[in-house]
């Protein structure tokens, strides 16, 4: 079989061409469609993925901003929390101040009321004695109180102890005043007398005696030398009644204070939360 080589030749360079065209006119526009798809694709993947990004930075951003609204508002309710418990203490406080405040007033107002009546009441029972003491020794004795009161005082002098006298003898020694002697009414010459003889016979010594009249001396007779005092007041006696009233007061004071703690009780376990 004969080969023709110009048919041959025809067939390459024809096919070559349509290589060339389809190359130039097909498989470029393909490739080029391919490449600018491919391009488009991976734009579109770039910005798909960039908003992805834009979108979890600002998922971020909300997350983190509700996490800081969260923080925020646990920590006004806590100071909210915090400024009620404290405001509810100082409430409290203020109370119980002043229900110790006025508790202290009716205590001081108490302590008042018994200081007067006690003044009152020795007064009035001063008054009292001195007025039934006048009229029985009067009516009994033919005598005044004020002599009886310069006897006792007298026979104070008289039944010192030993003791006491020598401490008195000294004073009286040491002293270059003249001995007072206090009384709350003015004495009569002759007790002034009864009273000087009384001290020569005790400390066998002439002593000056001045005589004074003071109202503070209750009811009584009061001798006072270098420090030293010898006294008889019909105070001494009403002390045991002041006493009796005293503890009847206290036992008063102690009912109020435990009335108020009972009032008290209920008000603070109501309030305690």
């Amino acid at each position: 079989m004969l080969i023709d080589w110009f048919t041959v030749a025809a067939q390459i360079v024809n096919f070559l061409i349509l290589m060339w065209l389809l190359k130039r006119f097909l498989y470029k526009p393909i490739l080029d469609a391919i490449d600018a798809r491919e391009n488009r694709i991976a734009t579109e993947l770039a910005d798909a993925a960039e908003k992805q990004t834009q979108a979890a930075q600002e998922r971020d951003a909300f997350r983190q901003k509700n996490d800081d609204f969260d923080q925020q508002r646990d920590n006004l309710l806590s100071k909210a929390k915090d400024e009620a418990e404290a405001e509810r203490h100082r409430l409290v406080d203020e109370a119980r101040q002043a229900a110790e405040a006025l508790r202290a007033k009716r205590q001081e107002a108490l302590h008042r009321e018994r200081q007067s009546l006690n003044h009152e009441l020795s007064r009035r029972t001063r008054e009292e004695v001195f007025a039934i003491a006048r009229q029985t020794l009067k009516d009994l004795a033919e005598t005044s109180l004020e002599e009886r009161m310069v006897e006792a005082f007298t026979r104070r002098l008289r039944e010192l102890d030993s003791e006491a006298q020598e401490d008195l003898a000294k004073a009286l020694r040491a002293s270059p005043d003249p001995v007072r002697v206090r009384s709350a009414f003015e004495l009569a010459p002759e007790q002034q007398g009864a009273i000087r003889n009384t001290l020569h016979e005790v400390f066998s010594a002439e002593i000056q005696v001045r005589f004074e009249t003071e109202p503070d001396v209750i009811s009584g007779i009061e001798l006072t030398a270098g420090g030293q005092k010898v006294a008889w007041s019909i105070a001494e006696y009403l002390a045991s009644l002041e006493k009796g009233v005293d503890e009847l007061l206290n036992e008063k004071e102690e009912a109020a204070a435990n009335a108020d703690a009972k009032v008290e009780q209920p008000e603070s376990e109501t309030k305690s939360p």
